[in-house]
């Protein structure tokens, strides 16, 4: 087989549109991904992705760059967001190029300035290009297509554990866990890009996929990876009540809008989310209950545009929501922290490892994003990464045998899962919306407290669910001490990151923080 170019480890958009621009690049690609491309978080994602086409009302990239920046608190490198923005239009050109069923306008002069544009929180336009409420689930399925199309090899049931590195400390592969062969397995390539995802599983109330748990994270951080603003977990202001499923944001964008049980409006509805959720938040806190109101938008029109939201909130909360409120809270959405990269998308310390999308961070959400940013970085950075990483030279490849101790013995499945229950708890509550000092460390130290090293997963064997388990809570428990370490660094209150102990934005902290393995 002739040697990789570029070696994806994950199966989302980030993924999909990294592997694709390479192979058009003429790259020799391999996509690797722990679970199926078609469940994950890039599905869940609803509401659109920007781009300053100014169809639906005035718009530009400026205007775009700086509601980019002010969301992010100052966090934010300018340049990277320059970067962003200014590719936002190429990336819908892409995604329109392989088909993307965008919604669309009437009577416009070409298919790009037919596409259908809402505003989503702390926009100062309608820039969220969508489909319907369905519109990550549509890309993620174009794309996969596409990927499919060009003879992009996808291997599922892979399970991330390590990378490999040669002699000049250079990544030059990845080591694997084949979960349906219940196999160790070494694949080598000259580049790999991470695409994992974020780790927002980790918390128990949460809108993510099940298997979110930061591994590509986890490894790159394991392997002297640096890692940067982990302290920033953004919380979604309208998740259902009791389920934490979520409800998009184009719902308020829409004119939906939110009431308190003495139905009174608290909060302006589309300003950012950290500001939103915090408000929430405080109502809560106050022993209000919270709902959002659709009922203005009217039947027809939330069939229309928003036929899944009115499917998942009348099957999991019992309710019609053109005619009934709907009770709300906010819930754990989206992790701005992840790998340091530099402007070429290179994991700080770790050369020959890229890594992009929500698992990266490339300094364009600060200390909170900018909702409909995320499906943007995913493409138009997830084709940029591809592009700068194949224009370095590549790692040198050197195969060797590794030894992989994997922990297979008694069945401790009831300790894996009670332990996850028990970390989601812990982080609910202490590393919430509202943190301070005395509840963080006795956070840390509680998780500190797990006695996991002697946990094993039962036989090895084929389909071994627990095995997979045990390895997500390493990695879960792993970046819940980095994440509260990053967040008593932090001491002031900043978008994502509100503590009760440091109420105010400080000047000495408009900065990242940067966390490596050796300060754990």
């Amino acid at each position: 087989m002739k040697s990789l170019d570029i070696l994806v480890v994950g199966s989302g958009i980030s993924a999909l549109s990294t592997a694709i621009s390479a192979k058009e690049e003429g790259a020799n690609v391999l996509i690797a991904t722990k679970g199926v491309p078609t469940k994950n978080n890039s599905v869940m994602a609803q509401g659109g992705i920007n781009a300053a086409l100014g169809n639906i009302e005035d718009d530009n990239i400026s205007l775009h760059i700086e509601d980019t920046l002010k969301s992010s608190h100052n966090l934010a490198n300018k340049k990277m967001v320059e970067l962003l923005c200014n590719e936002a239009i190429n990336a819908i050109k892409f995604l329109e190029r392989v088909g993307t069923a965008f919604s669309r306008i009437d009577n416009a002069k070409t298919p790009i300035n037919s596409i259908a544009q809402r505003k989503l929180g702390g926009a100062s336009a309608k820039r969220a290009c969508y489909a319907q409420d369905y519109t990550g689930l549509k890309i993620l399925h174009t794309l996969l297509d596409r990927a499919i199309n060009y003879n992009i090899k996808i291997i599922d049931g892979f399970f991330l554990l390590d990378l490999i590195k040669n002699e000049n400390k250079e990544v030059c592969g990845a080591l694997f866990y084949d979960f349906n062969n219940a196999k160790i397995e070494q694949i080598y390539a000259k580049r790999v890009i991470l695409a994992t995802g974020g780790f927002g599983s980790i918390y128990g109330k949460n809108t993510n996929s099940y298997g979110s748990s930061g591994d590509g994270i986890a490894v790159a951080f394991r392997n002297e990876g640096e890692l940067s603003n982990l302290e920033f977990v953004q919380f979604h202001p309208t998740a259902l009540k009791n389920s934490n499923i979520l409800i998009s944001e184009s719902a308020r964008g829409e004119g939906g809008y939110l009431v308190n049980s003495d139905n009174e409006r608290f909060v302006d509805e589309l300003q950012s989310r950290d500001i939103v959720a915090k408000a929430i938040y405080n109502q809560i806190q106050k022993g209000k209950r919270v709902y959002l109101d659709l009922r203005a938008i009217g039947k027809s029109r939330l069939e229309k545009i928003m036929p899944q939201e009115l499917k998942i909130i009348n099957l999991y909360a019992g309710v019609d929501a053109s005619k009934e409120l709907v009770e709300i809270a906010p819930a754990v959405h989206y992790t701005m922290g992840g790998v340091s990269v530099d402007s070429n998308f290179e994991i700080k310390n770790l050369k020959g490892c890229f890594g992009v999308g929500e698992c990266s961070d490339a300094k364009v959400h600060g200390a909170n994003r900018l909702g409909g940013n995320s499906l943007l970085e995913a493409v138009a950075f997830g084709r940029l990464s591809a592009k700068m990483a194949l224009a370095k030279e590549g790692s040198k490849i050197e195969t060797k045998k590794i030894d992989y101790k994997l922990p297979i013995g008694k069945d401790d499945s009831f300790k894996i899962f009670d332990i996850k229950s028990k970390l989601g708890e812990i982080l609910d509550k202490s590393v919430g919306i509202i943190r301070d000092e005395s509840s963080l460390l006795e956070a840390f130290e509680l998780i500190d407290g797990f006695k996991i090293a002697n946990i094993s997963a039962g036989s090895l064997e084929k389909y071994n669910t627990n095995l997979i388990e045990l390895f997500e809570l390493k990695n879960s428990i792993l970046l819940s001490k980095a994440l509260i370490k990053s967040a008593l660094w932090r001491k002031e209150s900043r978008g994502a990151h509100q503590r009760s102990d440091y109420p105010i934005e400080k000047k000495e902290f408009e900065k990242s923080s940067v966390i490596t393995i050796k300060e754990l």
